[in-house]
């Protein structure tokens, strides 16, 4: 496809859906996950990518970023696609390379460079290995950015919280350094036992984390909400998942460079250890809805709107409720990404309704991008049941200017 061509299908979406476009859903899958089966995915098409690539545990939202699986994996896994109509698509990140300006406004593209975050769900049937993401300094020795993001987890997939609905962040005040380093040389004898030196916290529908680069972490089994920097540099530093699953010492190098993948002083200088050590780690890094607005306003108007992801210099995520019957026009400071949880009605132009259950390779009505002048004019959404709540979630560019900062920052 031609980019002549790929800019005329994108303008034909943004132009028949005033400014908001419709996005398919995009799969990925993790070999080294199990999945929780709460995506709403067909139970047939978990392994629909095949049983070698491993099961679809995630569903990536409003993504120009390409999953990095390994070695079989597709160029275009994890980019999501602009649906224009039966027969045409063109991805997110092509028409953003055409249209940028058009689609996010002047500013993002000039202070940000474009679209530069993306949110997921992630869903597994068992915890995650404590791992970290890299920090900008590290993630360049490989070519790549670094990788701060956030977790929020929507009831309305967490109505079953697996096998373990804990999650691990850090150490424990008062880990050394010797003990950490003693774990990865133990890391061929099974368990190397890291986790010893953590702390699991209980999960909470409709409350999030806020997890900066080089922290260490092994989610839980919610069903998570995640939006995140537009990145995917990990490593894993559990060699033992729920006495089940080995890790390979490949995942805690996959992003190190080659002459440092058993350099224990460059792994252990990927950590913010100060941060893994912090005594109030939880005040720092939880997170709880905070209101958008006034709250008897926007009771009175139909709708509830609550920050879920905030304070943070590379994204942020709002909760938007419809009452049931309402009509509201919701206005927004920048271009966003919408993922639908519960409901049905109108958005905009479009049908929009979250599905109770969807094949692989179908089209869905609950996944949206809206541009920057569209967001600045408002969206007119009807909640179209008049018992349910409409709910969407909506994940932003950094820099809106509307979002709150965390307490103490």
């Amino acid at each position: 496809m031609t980019d002549q061509q790929i800019k005329q299908l994108a303008a034909r979406a943004l132009e028949s859906g005033g400014g908001v476009v419709r996005l398919m859903p995009t799969w990925v899958p993790r070999s080294f996950c199990v999945p929780g089966r709460r995506l709403r995915l067909h139970p047939a098409d978990l392994y629909a990518l095949g049983a070698h690539r491993g099961g679809i545990d995630e569903r990536w939202f409003a993504s120009t970023t390409a999953a990095d699986n390994g070695p079989g994996t597709p160029p275009d896994e994890g980019l999501s696609y602009i649906y224009v109509d039966d027969r045409n698509k063109v991805t997110l990140r092509d028409a953003l390379a055409e249209m940028a300006v058009d689609i996010l406004g002047r500013e993002a593209v000039e202070k940000y460079g474009g679209w530069v975050m993306y949110s997921k769900f992630f869903d597994n049937m068992y915890p995650l290995p404590h791992h970290l993401h890299q920090s900008d300094e590290f993630a360049a020795n490989v070519g790549k950015l670094g990788k701060p993001e956030a977790y929020y987890y929507p009831p309305q997939y967490n109505f079953a919280n697996d096998t373990f609905p804990y999650t691990f962040f850090g150490f424990e005040p008062g880990t050394t350094k010797d003990q950490v380093v003693d774990c990865l040389k133990r890391w061929s004898e099974g368990d190397n036992g890291i986790l010893r030196l953590s702390k699991a916290y209980r999960l909470t529908p409709g409350t999030g984390w806020d997890v900066a680069p080089g922290i260490l972490h092994a989610p839980g089994t919610f069903c998570t909400y995640e939006p995140q920097r537009a990145s995917d540099v990990f490593s894993m530093w559990q060699s033992l998942i729920a006495d089940y699953q080995v890790v390979d010492w490949s995942l805690v190098v996959k992003d190190v460079p080659p002459d440092k993948h058993h350099d224990l002083d460059y792994l252990m200088a990927m950590l913010d250890w100060e941060a893994n050590i912090d005594p109030n780690f939880k005040a720092n890094h939880y997170t709880e809805p905070t209101p958008a607005g006034n709250p008897a306003a926007m009771h009175e108007a139909g709708y509830r709107e609550n920050w879920i992801v905030y304070g943070s210099d590379f994204y942020s995520a709002k909760e938007l409720t419809v009452f049931p019957g309402r009509t509201v026009t919701i206005k927004d400071a920048g271009a966003y990404g919408a993922i639908t949880m519960q409901g049905y009605g109108r958005f905009g132009k479009h049908p929009i309704s979250a599905p109770s259950m969807i094949r692989f390779g179908e089209m869905t009505e609950d996944e949206f991008f809206v541009t920057c002048d569209a967001a600045k004019a408002g969206v007119q959404i009807t909640n179209a049941s008049s018992t349910e709540p409409l709910v969407i979630l909506k994940h932003f560019n950094p820099g809106n200017p509307e979002m709150p900062r965390r307490s103490g920052a």
